[in-house]
């Protein structure tokens, strides 16, 4: 179990100890029923004191992340009638803990084919709404026309004619590149991967936003980044916060997702863009710019991409065509120039030798022709009316003291409740009524806030939708229901 220790943080390494074991329970990495190591053992390992340690699983056991048994050890918590079983099942492999490994936390790997029901944790579009048939019928096509295609390797790059079909496809959004600077990659996801494993070492700086997308956090924490937050707020990143933490630490990336924000649905006015450009030029760092589905506005267009801006290499321009085209393709791409372009390619070539062709010329056709505009412009109408749903759900279920910001885009609603409610313990309740969420927790790099929770309304059915919002409210209200009586109770 790899336990990452910032002994300059402004954290305390008891409560880095304590979040970093939460993180690797919550991923799955650590299962219910597992030992973790002595008191002694991990103080030794980290280089901390032994009350250091104690009082990181005490705040465990108070959490009931952990159960402690006298003269046996600490163990990660199951419920009490699966406790003995999972215990027993969980020794047998518990000498696979003594190998090493650098996964700080992997937050999408707790909801990977959960068995709920109803989806809202999922920020993905509805399989119903893509063009599955049309893409069946040019794959079928493809691989009549060119059987060998199968048996061939692609550019590195990513194939040219795909590259010429995403610049034409970005120049329609605003986003200046050339057919030369762009990488096609397995998905964004690839493309923070390659950002970080060639120019983030341990112990070098990164902003994000706090909140921020879970994914690029489980990336740049794997490698060993410190990692500096700074609030969003409607309009975006707090760019007077950014200003103070890039003169005092000089960061090496500032990640960003400008555009329909994941998890607020926030959306970066032109003027804050403006000022982050100007500040990774005062400080020669590199932007990475997400955006994974500006396309999906539901008024008006979007303020320009911060790459539009961009003069001299510091913004690498990260798109993804998984979320609305074609999940099964994971295709995205990575747009940047200079040496920094020449770097990410070389890594790319160390990491698969390109991407699969197949599923790049799969795309290709609907890409180039007028069906990708009306697709999108079908995909807007679709999810406007899920998102209304689900506001006016909210606004007919949802309990006062719950708040929420409406989305101009995008695929999510972020809500906030009071701050005593834990969506953690929240999900557990969800789960058992069928419903899933992303609790708020996951989307924080330092100190997490867990009285938020992500909602996403792209990826179920109208009825589907209405079932779990309905669910989340009653699950809701009886939480705020048991604290009001609780206080209104009598002391004795």
């Amino acid at each position: 179990m790899h336990i990452e220790i910032q002994r300059n943080a402004e954290v305390s390494l008891s409560k880095q100890i304590y979040q970093s074991i939460v993180d690797h329970i919550r991923s799955g990495l650590l299962q219910e029923g597992m030992q973790l190591p002595s008191v002694r053992d991990l103080s030794n390992q980290l280089g901390v004191s032994l009350v250091t340690v104690v009082k990181g699983y005490k705040k465990l056991e108070e959490e009931n992340f952990t159960i402690s048994i006298q003269g046996k050890g600490t163990f990660v918590n199951a419920e009490k009638r699966d406790m003995v079983n999972t215990r027993q099942e969980a020794l047998s492999f518990n000498w696979q803990l003594s190998v090493q490994d650098y996964l700080p936390r992997s937050q999408f790997a707790q909801f990977h084919h959960v068995p709920e029901k109803i989806h809202l944790s999922s920020s993905m579009i509805d399989p119903g709404l893509l063009p599955n048939r049309y893409l069946e019928q040019e794959v079928h096509q493809m691989l009549s026309e060119n059987p060998k295609i199968l048996s061939q390797y692609g550019n590195i790059q990513g194939d040219e004619q795909l590259r010429n079909a995403m610049y034409e496809y970005l120049k329609r959004l605003e986003v200046p590149t050339a057919p030369d600077n762009i990488i096609v990659t397995s998905g964004s996801q690839q493309g923070i991967d390659l950002i970080a494993r060639t120019f983030v070492g341990p112990g070098d700086v990164v902003v994000m936003e706090a909140p921020t997308y879970p994914g690029a956090i489980d990336v740049f924490r794997g490698r060993g980044a410190t990692i500096l937050t700074v609030p969003v707020d409607d309009s975006g990143i707090r760019v007077d916060i950014l200003q103070n933490l890039c003169d005092k630490y000089k960061p090496k990336i500032i990640y960003t997702i400008p555009t329909f924000h994941n998890p607020t649905g926030a959306v970066m006015t032109l003027k804050r863009r403006r000022q982050m450009l100007d500040i990774a030029q005062s400080i020669q760092c590199i932007i990475v710019e997400d955006d994974p589905c500006s396309e999906i506005y539901f008024d008006k267009k979007p303020p320009a991409s911060i790459k539009s801006m961009d003069q001299y290499g510091h913004v690498v321009y990260l798109k993804s065509l998984t979320k609305t085209l074609a999940p099964g393709c994971r295709i995205g791409i990575l747009a940047a120039s200079g040496s920094i372009f020449k770097r990410l390619l070389a890594a790319k070539a160390n990491t698969d030798l390109g991407s699969p062709l197949l599923t790049q010329k799969a795309i290709l056709p609907f890409i180039k022709s007028q069906r990708m505009i009306d697709h999108t412009k079908k995909l807007r109408t679709a999810l406007k009316i899920r998102r209304d749903l689900v506001l006016e759900l909210l606004s007919q279920h949802a309990p006062s003291e719950i708040s929420w910001v409406i989305p101009k885009g995008g695929l999510n609603l972020w809500l906030t409740l009071p701050s005593w409610m834990d969506t953690n313990h929240l999900l557990l309740e969800a789960k058992k009524q069928q419903v899933t969420f992303l609790p708020g927790s996951a989307c924080y790099p330092a100190d997490q806030e867990n009285q938020h929770l992500r909602v996403s309304y792209s990826y179920m059915n109208e009825q589907l939708l209405r079932q779990g919002i309905t669910i989340l409210c009653n699950i809701l209200q009886s939480e705020i229901s048991s604290k009001t009586v609780y206080n209104d109770s009598p002391n004795f």
